[in-house]
């Protein structure tokens, strides 16, 4: 595995939660993304982001100056892979929307972004981060689902280790 890195952005700390169970999982570090920098994406082949998603689906508020970050350091060339979490229930029809603003950010900066998660197994009305019929990167409901949270992180890194 080339050299991988786990950025998050949490306010009440399930993403952070979720950051560290990746980085364990994968032996890597995870980095709030309030201390991101561009030195820090110069240095990792690839990069994890992971965000909560707030309001009408907006991603984590940190994430605003850490997308200027991305943008500023440029993703060519990187390997991105996302994650997210939302609330299926309260929020069922922005599900997770804030790893769709992520997405957008990495595509821009020219990264090649790792194909999401089916939506096989979740329940939801809507999500701006589907396409296709997939996330565009793993869903996660811990406020709900809880109980799925650690087999959709072992299946998704399953799919991603290929390409890291």
């Amino acid at each position: 595995m080339k050299k991988t890195v786990v950025i998050f952005g949490s306010s009440m700390g399930t993403c952070e939660g979720i950051a560290g169970t990746i980085a364990e999982k994968l032996g890597v570090e995870a980095v709030n993304v309030g201390d991101l920098t561009v030195d820090i994406i110069n240095e990792n082949d690839n990069l994890l982001l992971g965000t909560s998603t707030w309001g009408s689906g907006e991603m984590q508020d940190d994430w605003y100056e850490g997308v200027k970050v991305l943008a500023e350091a440029g993703l060519k060339g990187k390997t991105v892979a996302l994650f997210g979490c939302g609330d299926s229930e309260s929020n069922s029809d922005t599900f997770c929307g804030g790893m769709s603003e992520l997405y957008e950010a990495a595509v821009n900066a020219g990264a090649n972004v790792l194909e999401g998660v089916s939506t096989d197994g979740y329940t939801f009305d809507d999500s701006p981060s589907v396409k296709d019929g997939k996330f565009v990167g793993l869903a996660l409901d811990n406020e709900n689902e809880e109980d799925k949270t650690e087999a959709r992180i072992d299946a998704w890194l399953e799919q991603i280790k290929p390409s890291l």
